[in-house]
């Protein structure tokens, strides 16, 4: 009788099926105007009369705001709801790169950076929404969905920008396309039936004991606003436990009250600071150092990729955009495999981000070692699907282990531990090039050998959802 109150709690409503899919559509669009502008923009600030180093410096605006922006922002979105953080950024967003199209000098091309640096993070708060409307076991498949439709529009996106470019006034054209994107993408997010993504909410209230029995299967999880509201998760009653134990680490996820978006700045800022403390005060260290370790491999591999095929093998820029093409296309349909790969190994997301782990160190490798341009081809096809893998395992970890109340500040600290692996790995991959073509990408070996040793030493010490096991007494 209570595997079938489960079963009926666990029903998707048509409103939470339809809110998934439009979250699909705007990841696709988000990242279909943003990759029209990426590689317009340094030839923009070029022609408003930068020198290189101010150009660079111009450049880095955007990482350094994202760096620190990300994880407040992320954290926002938990305390006032989904829905108002998304629609923000996105208008803040589309404020951005309408400024951009209007910039017509330095000053004022600065200037429309700073909204979007600060509030560019409507794909973090989509991941978060999506995290609060599936359960635990779905997750994987959606967020594999997810990242697809986002890589398929960042694929297109350079097309459509580059064909623009060739008119006259094509980098504002550019601009303002991009601004009306993200300001469909905001009413779309208006329009979406926000009210039906309470999951049977009456009735996870009307029985304790139903909620005893589903508690494990999250089936006492709740939306409100796109935001938890007073809602419990498994990872979090274990943390509650070993808080006891051991004084001085807060379990993340807990004090999940919403705070409404009319409440003063002071509140939203106080929820917004306890809710960063509980997760930097958190034994999540391993995990977020995996993320940084691997997100600096990953990115020394293709740091110097297209010099590296001129120099190793001669190739010519144009075969080795197909090649990067090929690779991005195959990054994008990984996404689908995702959720396949996670049943297969029965969700066991520690194992499975140990191998996928093994499996990208393998192959940067043999693309570090290759002696043809066809164990590139082989190490890029088998690379693509193998960090997509990755990426998603270890945003599911940091949510099972962090609970979903807290999933806007998680995947904002994510973000931001990214962001590091994004000022640093330029730099590294300059040094390595001092000695080598080769060079970064076999730093990036090293590097991918340091997060397989750390999983190894740390994943027997993990339970079955990531958690650190706790000391037996």
């Amino acid at each position: 009788m209570n595997n079938q109150k489960c079963s009926t709690l666990f029903q998707k409503p048509r409103g939470r099926t339809r809110i998934i899919q439009c979250i699909y559509v705007v990841g696709f669009m988000d990242l279909f105007g943003v990759s029209m502008i990426i590689p317009l923009l340094s030839h923009h600030v070029k022609a408003l009369g930068a020198s290189p180093t101010v150009a660079g410096i111009v450049g880095s605006t955007y990482g350094i705001l994202q760096l620190f922006s990300s994880t407040i922002v992320g954290s926002w979105s938990d305390v006032v709801g989904r829905r108002y953080s998304l629609l923000t950024c996105l208008l803040l967003s589309a404020l951005g790169y309408g400024l951009l199209g209007m910039s017509s000098s330095i000053a004022l091309f600065v200037l429309a950076r700073i909204p979007v640096g600060l509030f560019k993070h409507s794909l973090s708060i989509c991941r978060a929404l999506l995290s609060d409307l599936v359960s635990e076991s779905e997750r994987p498949l959606v967020m594999g969905h997810f990242n697809a439709a986002s890589s398929v529009g960042f694929i297109l996106g350079p097309v459509v920008g580059g064909y623009l470019t060739e008119h006259e006034g094509g980098f504002y054209t550019s601009s303002f396309t991009c601004a009306a994107i993200f300001l469909i993408n905001a009413g779309l997010v208006w329009m979406l039936p926000w009210s039906e993504t309470q999951l049977h909410r009456n009735g996870t209230n009307s029985s304790n004991n139903t909620n005893k029995v589903c508690h494990d299967n999250n089936c006492s999880k709740s939306v409100h606003n796109g935001s938890h509201a007073n809602s419990n998760h498994p990872v979090l009653a274990a943390e509650t436990d070993s808080a006891y134990r051991a004084p001085g680490k807060h379990p993340v996820g807990l004090m999940s009250r919403e705070v409404s978006l009319l409440q003063p700045a002071w509140r939203q800022l106080s929820s917004v600071g306890s809710k960063i403390h509980m997760v930097a005060s958190s034994d999540m260290w391993d995990l977020f150092l995996v993320r940084l370790l691997m997100a600096i491999a990953i990115m020394l591999y293709y740091s110097n990729f297209s010099l590296a095929m001129e120099e190793r093998f001669s190739l010519k820029p144009k075969v080795t955009g197909y090649l990067i093409s090929y690779s991005s296309t195959l990054g994008a349909l990984a996404g689908f495999l995702v959720g396949p790969v996670t049943q297969l190994y029965g969700n066991n997301m520690p194992a499975l981000l140990l191998h996928s782990t093994v499996l990208t160190c393998l192959l940067i490798f043999l693309y570090a070692a290759a002696p043809s341009v066809w164990q590139v081809l082989l190490s890029s096809t088998f690379f693509a699907i193998s960090t997509s893998i990755g990426r998603t395992c270890i945003t599911d970890l940091e949510l099972q282990r962090g609970g979903v109340q807290a999933s806007g500040t998680l995947i904002g600290a994510g973000q931001s531990v990214t962001a590091v692996g994004r000022v640093l790995a330029p730099l590294l991959s300059g040094l390595a090039q001092e000695f080598s073509p080769c060079g970064p990408p076999s730093l990036g070996v090293v590097l991918a050998l340091a997060a397989v040793g750390l999983l190894l030493i740390r994943i027997p010490k993990w339970d079955g959802r990531g958690m650190t096991k706790m000391a037996t007494l």
